[in-house]
């Protein structure tokens, strides 16, 4: 399993957050992190709206690894994305199928006013509980998180360990039973999801 992550516009110093943060909740989880290959996508402003950018970056990052890229496409691809960069990752997901490549989940980490859609599983994460509602407008898949009470933009990505808020499984429209988490634990719960399937 690969995980591409796509940050924002927003200092480097906040996805770095993010990444240690990640990488700590990934070995210290149940998955093992000799199975998920993580990039992390270096682009900067707006080449992070750019999905063919995005697609170029996992080209070079197969190519890198000397993997095949016939082989590549044939492995599962998570994409975990953040506020613009929920623009470009998503259409890298739609080139990537195009290729032939395989996306198992797409996660949007507040991506207010990006319409998703897909036929691979998408999740929302949102800041707050109107960036819930009216994203869910322009797409959305089951099982979402929303911040409640709710924060600020950048701490989503910033330090998502320390969100509090709820599950939402929108085929249903309401909390799954003990649907209060951080959003960390929502995050690792999807992960560990796609691991096992």
């Amino acid at each position: 399993m690969s995980i591409i992550i796509c940050p924002g516009i927003h200092e480097p110093d906040l996805t770095e957050s993010f990444r240690s943060r990640f990488l700590d909740m990934v070995s210290n989880s149940a998955i093992a992190p000799t199975t998920a290959n993580i990039l992390i996508y270096p682009g900067k402003d707006v080449l992070v709206l750019s999905a063919f950018h995005i697609l170029e970056f996992l080209r070079v990052s197969v190519a890198h690894r000397r993997y095949r890229l016939d082989d590549q496409l044939k492995s599962p691809l998570i994409f975990i994305s953040f506020s613009a960069g929920v623009v470009g990752a998503i259409g890298a997901a739609h080139l990537w199928q195009l290729l032939g490549g395989h996306v198992k989940a797409f996660i949007a980490i507040d991506g207010w006013g990006v319409p998703l859609q897909g036929n691979f599983p998408i999740h929302r994460m949102s800041h707050d509980y109107f960036t819930h509602w009216s994203s869910y407008l322009l797409g959305s898949g089951q099982n979402n998180f929303y911040a409640q009470p709710a924060v600020d933009h950048l701490s989503m990505w910033k330090s998502p360990q320390t969100v509090q808020g709820c599950w939402v499984d929108s085929s249903i429209g309401i909390s799954p039973p003990k649907g209060r988490l951080t959003a960390d634990e929502f995050l690792l719960m999807l992960l560990k999801r796609y691991e096992a399937n």
